[in-house]
């Protein structure tokens, strides 16, 4: 199976959703609409997103320190137009991911973590392979979540014309994390597109999904396993999951995946992951 992009409306979760089927999108237009997209002034612009911001309820003191100084990054918009279209078989891509290491440390992770995640399945439903598989194949159990600057990824990707509305919502969204206290700015860091914390949920996720379950107050999903986990186990219900039941290919369970990832080959790989942690001793 080829991963092949869907290029119609709704927003994608994931950085592995962005880099497979936005990005995949970007690739296919971009020869067409390379013309269409009109200089502006990045500092004007930004001006009306913090007019935006106040607007919609967000304190001046927070527009003042996530977006005061931001610039564009060329960088950025680099990576969006340039990134090549994954084109891997499921075999090819689970192959690469489910590694004897990736699979010996998510061995290693449902054990150092077993109790939050009897607590999270008990709460939410989702089985603890599931979450270890997902947590490891998106940031590598949290290692690997990018050094970005959400803000200034997103500003960049939402002044560029391709997809504006989309990135100046989710750009709007991570103004309101930081609004309401769970990340500051400055610790707001994660992959290139806009997608922050160890199981890289877009702002707009965040916003919806993110929860406190270590108690301290903040939702904060960079620096906090229990934290991350649970969120990604009330998204999964949230779109649906059934508890008790699979999650192999075929199944209702499996369909909730794909609301995490809209790529085949993708949650094809979680599931997979999932199984095979599952079988461990």
């Amino acid at each position: 199976m080829v991963v092949r992009p869907h290029c119609g409306g709704g927003k994608y979760r994931s950085s592995s959703t962005f880099l497979i089927i936005a990005v995949a999108c970007a690739v296919l237009a971009a020869p067409a609409r390379a013309a269409e997209c009109p200089r502006i002034n990045f500092d004007t612009w930004l001006e009306g997103v913090k007019q935006q911001a106040a607007a919609n309820g967000i304190s001046q003191k927070t527009i003042a320190a996530a977006l005061n100084g931001v610039t564009a990054d060329p960088g950025i918009i680099s990576r969006d137009r340039s990134q090549s279209v994954l084109q891997q078989s499921f075999e090819q891509f689970s192959g690469r991911m489910i590694s004897p290491d990736r699979l010996r440390k998510g061995a290693n992770m449902l054990k150092r973590y077993g109790s939050v995640l009897e607590r999270i399945e008990e709460r939410f439903g989702v089985p603890a392979p599931v979450l270890v598989a997902i947590w490891g194949l998106e940031t590598d159990f949290g290692v690997n979540q990018g050094g970005f600057s959400t803000i200034r990824s997103l500003a960049t990707l939402a002044s560029d014309c391709r997809r504006s509305e989309t990135f100046r919502a989710e750009l709007l969204d991570a103004l309101r994390i930081i609004d309401r206290g769970d990340l500051t700015s400055s610790e707001m860091k994660g992959a290139w597109a806009g997608e922050i914390g160890q199981t890289q949920l877009l702002p707009s996720s965040y916003v919806k999904f993110a929860i406190d379950v270590d108690g301290n107050g903040h939702r904060d999903l960079i620096h906090s396993t229990p934290n991350a986990l649970a969120s990604a186990a009330n998204y999964l219900k949230g779109y649906g999951w059934q508890r008790g039941q699979g999650w192999a290919p075929g199944s209702a369970n499996f369909d909730v995946l794909q609301k995490w990832n809209a790529s085949q080959v993708y949650t094809k790989t979680i599931a997979a992951f999932a199984t095979r942690l599952a079988q461990e001793p």
